[in-house]
């Protein structure tokens, strides 16, 4: 049984949780409110800034004509896509960096310097290799993604209690012992920051990817919307992209509290 002020505890937390909860919905309920009433006003150029209802009714125009949920599964298939390899492929060779010291020394160098590197200005050479089409679209986003999450991963695992490690050793423990037991476990909460990372890069590089190459999804719908100067098309865009990034984020939070429990 719980006391009382375990009890007392509990509310107090539930309750900070729901406040915080509300007042991230009423800011944004109260900004859309604040658009609108401008929009009406005439206080801001809706032409440039459009407004909810006018986003409403290019919502609804996008779903009367059958698109809607088209561009929106296109661009959702090629960001989950471009995140499960991005991460995988990053995680896997920030593993092999921490299990060969020299490798990870010589390569060091190459990694700032790619990741420096503006990766928009590979996009004409990613095309001629992938193709314009999906494929050019994924290998954009993981060259933004996957180096990040190399060096990242890499440096948690580097960055584990050394104690801890030497520990390990003296027990006779192999490097795969010592990775699986501790290495992995220890930097739980660091691989998920980057994948809460890695989901706005690989936004980033699947929109930078259709707006040079796609013929369907949300960046397609941006770049059109741009071209034919359709701001509230582009502002829907806009949107879209911002509620699929939320759902991509909150699905993270949610297999986090998930492994967490089963740890």
């Amino acid at each position: 049984m719980y006391s009382e002020e375990h009890k007392a505890f509990i509310r107090k937390i539930r309750l900070n949780k729901f406040l915080i909860r509300t007042t991230q919905i009423m800011i944004i309920v109260c900004l859309i409110i604040l658009w609108q009433l401008a929009a009406d006003k005439e206080w801001i150029n809706t032409f440039i800034s459009s407004s909810p209802k006018a986003i409403i009714d290019t919502v609804v125009n996008l779903y009367n004509d059958g698109s809607l949920f088209h561009h929106i599964w296109i661009t959702f298939y090629e960001v989950f896509g471009s995140f499960i390899l991005g991460t995988s492929i990053g995680i896997i060779i920030a593993t092999i960096l921490w299990r060969f010291k020299f490798l990870a020394r010589v390569l060091d160098p190459y990694l700032t310097v790619l990741n420096s590197l503006p990766k928009v200005s590979l996009g004409p050479i990613i095309i001629i290799i992938a193709g314009a089409g999906t494929g050019s679209i994924i290998v954009m986003a993981l060259f933004i993604s996957v180096i990040i999450t190399i060096m990242d991963v890499h440096q948690a695992f580097i960055n584990t209690d050394p104690n801890k490690v030497r520990l390990l050793q003296s027990f006779k423990a192999t490097k795969r012992q010592i990775f699986f037991k501790l290495i992995l476990p220890s930097n739980f909460k660091n691989i998920i920051n980057v994948c809460k990372i890695n989901t706005s890069l690989t936004f980033i590089g699947v929109i930078m990817g259709e707006f040079l190459v796609s013929k369907a999804g949300v960046g397609y719908l941006i770049m059109y919307g741009s071209q034919v100067f359709n701001l509230n098309l582009v502002v829907t865009g806009i949107i879209l992209l911002a509620i699929m990034a939320s759902f991509m984020y909150y699905l993270i939070l949610f297999i986090e509290k998930r492994l967490s429990k089963i740890r």
